[in-house]
């Protein structure tokens, strides 16, 4: 059963506030999301930045998968953003508003030619009606790519949907989304839910995204994060379930095909998800490896 990397959980944590990157260390999410962008006011940026830099000095991107959001590459301050992140070497860069894949080839030139490990990853914010048309090459722009990330609120408001149905009318992009991802081998998160007060609407919308498919969820807030690695994580009745697949085809041995188990067939493909899920509990802690 290998480790894989979980995708649960992912806060954004604006780079220019003090008391939220301080508690980094402590924090339960999967990811967290270091913002220069939207969250940071351009007077705020080279503080943000010089913040980040003190971060990695203190050995916190050693213990803690921590991903830079970086302001557009194409302009001075996302050129900035992109050369300090191949010195630092985060677990990965976050681009906003990515639109084609060209875009993510060139930042990982700059990367590269930075110094960035090869380990450091792309990560691209799908939050456009154009990045929505073209999302299945964005997302096989290769390299060094291995997320993409829903921009709910810049692709709604782009298509100009009411606040109170936007979720129903970015339905079909969703999809999009998740199809892009997964015909290209990639990882893929949910976006952010705005009403930090409203528990059961976050809940609500958790579980819908993970109907669609959705690996995880971007958080704005350290409260989202519990109820977000429990949705995205495998279950109980899951976790049973896989394990009664595994030694179903355990049992039967050799190159068998199907199996019956729970009175139901489950097939080769019903063997790799059920492995999956067993190595995601592993990842998260909810299950001791085996052997």
């Amino acid at each position: 059963m290998s480790q894989i990397v979980p995708f649960r959980s992912a806060l954004f944590v604006p780079a220019s506030n003090p008391r939220a990157m301080s508690k980094i260390r402590d924090l339960a999410a999967d990811f967290v999301i270091c913002d220069l962008e939207d969250a940071v006011a351009g007077s705020a940026k080279a503080q943000a930045r010089s913040a980040l830099a003190q971060l990695a000095d203190s050995g916190v991107f050693a213990q803690r998968r921590v991903v830079i959001r970086i302001n557009d590459p194409a302009g001075d301050e996302g050129r900035v953003d992109l050369a300090l992140c191949a010195s630092l070497g985060p677990y990965a860069v976050l681009m906003a508003k990515v639109e084609h894949g060209e875009a993510l080839t060139q930042a990982g030139a700059v990367l590269a030619q930075g110094g960035a490990p090869h380990e450091v990853r792309l990560w691209a914010m799908i939050e456009t009606p154009r990045a929505i048309l073209d999302v299945a090459r964005i997302a096989g722009a290769g390299g060094r790519l291995e997320c993409l990330v829903c921009g709910p609120n810049d692709l709604g408001t782009a298509l100009r949907l009411p606040p109170h149905a936007r979720r129903a009318g970015l339905t079909t992009a969703l999809s999009m989304m998740v199809l892009a991802a997964r015909a290209n081998g990639l990882q893929i998160l949910d976006g952010v839910f705005n009403d930090i007060e409203d528990e059961a609407g976050f809940v609500r919308e958790c579980e819908a995204g993970r109907a669609l498919g959705f690996d995880g969820k971007t958080l704005i807030h350290p409260r989202q994060i519990e109820p977000a690695n429990q949705i995205f994580g495998p279950s109980e009745t899951a976790l049973r379930e896989a394990q009664a697949i595994v030694a179903a085809f355990e049992q039967a041995g050799g190159d068998t095909a199907v199996v019956k188990v729970g009175g139901k067939m489950a097939e080769r493909m019903h063997l790799e998800e059920a492995r999956r899920q067993l190595a995601l509990a592993v990842a998260t802690g909810t299950l001791a490896p085996r052997g």
